[in-house]
């Protein structure tokens, strides 16, 4: 059976607190779980675009997106560049407000810190911010859940080197071991 395809983009949003690094997770009103922000790209905009709106508008957050180590491309290349996804992955959804049957999201999968934690509009989902050892008691997707544990030993020198002249972020992080 083939399946209608949506484009969505999500955050794996941190904020470092006094006693360490915290990723923020949203309520999801309709699944009952907690999840990391996201949601449908919209026909008028890029996947970065869409992940800084859903986490602006979940959390009430302004965050900026962390980069992931990619080859340059040449001087003068003539086409815009959108910031790409630390990850793309594909899930079988069930029926959703976008639409009326099961389908798939093909996703954008963004990592980015917060430099403050207050919000700066009224979220529109219940936030929280958490530790690692944490996540453990939180109803989640597993595959959210390993992502977060994979990340949160790396986010010190993610955001250390982020901005860095020839720094690469994404070399920090070994391949993908993810089991």
């Amino acid at each position: 059976m083939t399946r209608t395809v949506h484009a969505t983009a999500s955050t794996f949003v941190f904020c470092k607190f006094e006693d360490g690094w915290k990723l923020g997770l949203v309520e999801h009103p309709r699944l009952r779980k907690s999840m990391i922000c996201g949601g449908h790209v919209e026909h008028d905009e890029t996947p970065p675009a869409a992940a800084l709106r859903e986490v602006l508008e979940e959390s009430g957050l302004k965050v900026r997106l962390l980069r992931r180590a990619s080859v340059p491309l040449p001087e003068g290349y003539p086409l815009e560049v959108v910031q790409e996804p630390w990850w793309t992955t594909v899930a079988d959804v069930p029926r959703d407000s976008h639409l009326a049957e099961p389908h798939r999201h093909l996703d954008h999968q963004y990592m980015a810190v917060a430099d403050s934690p207050k919000q700066v509009v009224e979220p529109e989902h219940e936030f929280g911010w958490y530790r690692l050892e944490e996540l453990a008691q939180r109803d989640m997707f597993d595959d959210t859940r390993r992502l977060a544990g994979f990340l949160f030993p790396h986010v010190d020198a993610l955001c250390c080197t982020e901005g860095i002249a020839g720094a690469s972020p994404g070399a920090l992080l070994p391949g993908p071991a993810i089991s």
